[in-house]
């Protein structure tokens, strides 16, 4: 088994996006720059899609500008269609010589009616759609990251066939992306599911081409990641404080929360990089910013731990 793992950071873009609280932009900056400090060595700082449909990240344009540079952090941001990566490729260059490395993703479903709703395409058009961004990002020397969803399970269609998920993340790493994330976007994922899926998987790649994004709707995400790391998997997703979900995955909960992930994984002696204080601190900033206690265990139970020292102390 591997002894240090990569932790992605997907909250500020996965989790803000999903909230009915749009955070002002400067806010942003500054959970970003807390995340950094913190020694995350990936986050995925927003996205370029439409405004229209996900509003709450209408300012990828000056967060990609502004973003805080720290040594061996990469930023990641989604760009779904040709346009999503010219916005991109503007926001680099208005950011100047020294701006921090950012990465593009590119994102789809294993399921047809989830990619219907989520990106309004079918998965042909999909790949068509990938053509006309994964090769021309390559080109201008941008990393790309793919991302599946529902490779779990899909709230409309129900089970999805492992052999499908492994049938899109070939037709990814073919295109160029340099590794796949597997999201259980509807938290259904159990070790025997994921013990399967990743067993396909890594017949046709290798394990630092796939990582594992799991939710954790029914507390099974922990255990998905053991699944994981025994398979030889470095790479896993997780969203501070566990915000998160999905707009068009009906009562999915939020994603696995960073701080149980890197609770649990420097209990067992892996190292992450990531400094555990700060850490706490950007989940602090991460539930004032959406008004609201988050689900995030390890989260809770250090707050709540502060919170009797000091009426110790006091």
């Amino acid at each position: 088994m591997p002894t240090r793992v990569t932790v992605y950071e997907v909250g500020p873009r996965d989790g803000l996006q999903n909230e009915a609280r749009v955070v002002p932009t400067p806010e942003k900056l500054r959970l970003l720059r807390l995340l950094a400090d913190a020694g995350l060595p990936r986050i995925e700082a927003t996205s370029f899609v439409s405004p229209k449909w996900i509003p709450a990240l209408a300012d990828a344009g000056d967060v990609v500008a502004a973003l805080p540079p720290r040594g061996g952090l990469r930023y990641l941001v989604l760009v779904p269609n040709a346009k999503g990566l010219e916005r991109l490729l503007a926001a680099r260059a208005a950011a100047g010589p020294g701006a921090a490395p950012v990465d593009a993703a590119v994102f789809m479903s294993a399921s047809e009616s989830h990619n219907q709703k989520n990106i309004h395409k079918s998965l042909a058009e999909t790949y068509a759609a990938f053509e006309e961004v994964v090769p021309p990002a390559l080109a201008k020397g941008l990393r790309v990251r793919g991302y599946v969803s529902t490779a779990f399970g899909c709230p409309y269609e129900g089970a999805v066939a492992p052999e499908r998920v492994v049938e899109v993340t070939e037709r990814l790493l073919a295109l160029g992306c340099y590794q796949v994330s597997l999201g259980d976007t509807i938290g259904v994922g159990t070790p025997n599911q994921a013990r399967r899926l990743l067993e396909l998987a890594l017949a046709r790649a290798r394990p630092e081409q796939l990582a594992l994004h799991m939710h954790d709707t029914r507390g099974t995400a922990l255990a998905n990641v053991l699944v994981g790391l025994e398979a030889g998997l470095t790479t896993f997703d997780a969203s501070v404080g566990g915000l998160g979900g999905c707009p068009y995955a009906p009562g999915a909960a939020g994603n696995l929360a960073t701080e149980d992930l890197v609770y649990m994984l420097h209990g067992m002696g892996y190292e992450t990089g990531v400094d555990w204080p700060l850490l706490i601190a950007a989940g602090e900033l991460a539930q004032r910013l959406v008004g609201r206690p988050l689900p995030g265990k390890a989260l809770q139970a250090e707050l709540a731990s502060r919170t009797l020292l000091a009426g110790k102390e006091g």
